[in-house]
């Protein structure tokens, strides 16, 4: 028998209730948990010696189990004189004491100051189901009355799913009329009704204990399972959390019932109480289920590593499922502005979380976690800085699992995508002291590797030949080729001069006579370049427009506009090429983007790198010699050898056939 409204506006109405009660007849109905599940709190906030009111009892035992146990000034009302009947029917003889009387709770007939305590539990939900003017106009007329039948000292309770409209009213009459404001979590609520096979929502109660003049607002707020209460300045940052509780609520029980191996993963900032700053992002990732694959786990990932391709991407963490050979992982990162004990205490921090994750019919199993290795990782943060173009910025030291340590550099707006890394090597001075130095001969990002050996194809039989990069970024593809390529002439281009200063003081980047760096536009250094008449033998393209949200963010899309590649193609000289990083994250803009080029470039080859999202287009005005290609294949080989780098090197047959099998020969 369905015993639900049909609509949430019905729960406002007498008829509703009436009707209600005479369906469920003796049998008790509970909202948002029974009192052994509220105790602990209901205890903390009444005392025996209270003058109790609860409002819109219907036929909860709540009133009956708080007489039972020594709260004996109890008065219970309803607007149901069908419900009031009932409870007084089943009235015995030891609670005479316990009064129910039929009454509306917006016209109460109470003398003023009568109670200590007003305790409703889901009434205000019922009284307002909306935020309609109506709505809002009965809803001040039970705070009146609450206010009303309140002593000073006195505690309205209210134990409430607080949908938003519920808690903006709260907050605009309980603090203004000199009332403390309080909110906390029910947590073992929530569990009673999850382990019921219910859906679960938050419940919250809400404390205003009233006093005759409060100097100052007071709003606490504790949705944590700890019993530490923390002040907050402003009513919307009390909703924000509430808000915030309550959608995590929503998709951790929506996780419980289905897969999202067809769908986007979900994603969950998780806070400490009170910090404004994440200290964990949980990405929940689900694959087709298989019959061989572990249900499901957490997989920490340790600290310095969150922006590496397997777990900053969604195609990265959706391969990490697979290869663990779990059908969901919870995928948790740790966030560089807090401090990690070690990785078991990570795990017990993470475990209630997790779990609630997990799918129904895992209840009460235990769940494992995954890591890398067997502590939280090693991050040392070197400098922090602004930049007036970029913002806030970090540099940091990351020791990674075969314990080689990379330094690198994040934008705050951006703090997934390593703007530039290098790796780090010791070396013994000659009095045997051991420092850390720019390993300027290892090539972090993979794809300067081919961007070198198409650059290498440039200035092959040039006598100083000259290239352009425009990104100059950490400097490292820049320094690379001034080592790689020691005849040629290299220039890094940046908007940013901060960018110089990082490259220089952070990332080993030193100028001479063929390695320079410019402060500049790079839209703008392509204009006055040509209009100078001055040519390259190689212009490389390596800048990001630093928001990874968009669907082309390398190299900017205005670095691809017509009067842009009009200069480009001016610049170059008749055997030059252009070479361009491409990252698309959106795949229907690649057909527009090759046309554009196209118009400019006889030959256009790509490249596109393996779990990743970077492609290489290689430009020229004329055919591009596939046996130039090679040469630069082995040559960038026997220089990694010669410097004993192999994990850079090219397979030389992988990549001409991938080469080939996406040329674009016009």
């Amino acid at each position: 028998m369905n015993l639900l409204p049909k609509s949430k506006e019905e729960f406002s109405q007498k008829d509703y209730w009436d009707t209600f009660f005479r369906k469920r007849g003796a049998k008790a109905f509970e909202w948002y948990g029974e009192y052994p599940e509220l105790s602990e709190y209901l205890h903390k906030y009444i005392k025996k010696q209270d003058e109790v009111l609860i409002i819109g009892c219907g036929n909860s035992s709540l009133g009956r189990d708080l007489f039972d146990i020594g709260y004996d000034k109890i008065t219970n009302i309803d607007i149901s004189p069908v419900v009031i009947r009932q409870m007084l029917s089943q009235q015995e003889k030891e609670r005479v004491n316990l009064k129910y009387i039929q009454m509306d709770a917006l016209n109460m007939s109470f003398t003023n100051d009568e109670f200590t305590v007003v305790l409703d539990k889901g009434t205000l939900d019922a009284i307002a189901p909306n935020d309609s003017e109506a709505t809002l106009l009965k809803v001040k007329s039970y705070f009146d009355e609450i206010n009303r039948v309140l002593r000073i000292r006195g505690r309205y309770i209210c134990i409430s799913l607080l949908q938003e409209h519920i808690l903006r009213s709260i907050l605009d009459f309980f603090p203004k009329n000199n009332f403390m404001f309080r909110v906390v979590r029910c947590f073992e609520a929530e569990q009673k009704a999850s382990e019921s096979g219910e859906n679960t929502m938050p419940v919250f109660m809400i404390i205003c204990t009233k006093f005759k003049d409060l100097p100052s607002k007071v709003l606490e707020v504790n949705l944590s399972a700890s019993e530490k209460m923390q002040r907050s300045e402003t009513e919307e940052n009390v909703i924000a959390q509430v808000l915030n509780s309550q959608n995590a609520a929503l998709i951790c029980s929506g996780l419980k019932r289905s897969s999202i191996a067809e769908e986007n993963e979900v994603v969950l900032d998780l806070f400490e109480q009170g910090v404004e700053i994440p200290r964990f992002t949980v990405y929940v990732v689900d694959v087709p289920p298989k019959k061989k694959n572990s249900q499901y786990a957490g997989f920490i990932v340790p600290e310095g590593r969150e922006a590496e391709w397997l777990f900053s991407t969604k195609a990265g963490r959706k391969k990490l499922v697979d290869v663990t050979q779990f059908n969901r992982l919870a995928i948790i990162t740790l966030h560089r502005e807090h401090k990690y004990e070690s990785f078991e205490a990570v795990q017990k921090e993470l475990s209630d979380t997790v779990c609630n994750l997990a799918p129904s019919h895992l209840k009460n199993k235990k769940i494992a976690f995954l890591s890398l290795g067997s502590d939280v990782g090693h991050r040392i943060i070197r400098h922090k800085g602004h930049s007036e173009i970029s913002g806030e910025y970090v540099i940091e030291d990351v020791l990674t699992e075969n314990e080689e340590k990379y330094r690198r550099l994040f934008f705050m707006s951006s703090q997934l995508v390593i703007q530039s890394e290098a790796k780090l090597r010791a070396i013994k001075s000659r009095r045997g002291a051991v420092k850390e130095v720019i390993d300027l001969m290892y090539l972090t990002c993979r794809h300067h590797i081919y961007m070198s050996m198409a650059t290498y194809v440039a200035c092959k039989n040039r006598h100083k030949a000259l290239v352009a990069v425009v990104g100059l970024g950490g400097g490292g593809l820049c320094s690379f080729l001034h080592k790689f390529l020691p005849k040629s002439c290299f220039l890094g281009i940046d908007i940013d001069k901060d960018m110089l200063n990082i490259a220089t003081n952070w990332f080993g980047f030193k100028q001479d006579d063929k390695l320079k760096a410019k402060i500049q536009d790079g839209i703008e250094y392509l204009k006055e370049t040509a209009e100078k008449g001055e040519k390259l033998d190689a212009l490389l393209f390596d800048a990001d427009s630093k928001d990874s949200s968009i669907g082309l963010s390398c190299p900017p899309k205005q670095f691809l506009d017509e009067s842009v590649l009009k200069n480009v193609v001016e610049i170059l000289g008749t055997t030059g090429l252009f070479i361009v990083n491409v990252v698309l994250r959106d795949q229907s803009m690649r057909p527009e983007l090759l046309n554009n080029i196209k118009k400019h470039f006889e030959a256009i080859l790509s490249y596109k790198l393996q779990d990743d999202l970077n492609e290489i287009f290689i430009c020229s005005k004329s055919k591009i010699k596939m046996d130039t290609l090679k040469d630069g294949c082995r040559e960038l080989n026997n220089f990694f050898r010669k410097h004993n780098i192999s994990e850079n090197s090219v397979d030389l047959d992988m990549f001409m056939t991938r080469l080939v099998s996406q040329s674009i020969l016009i």
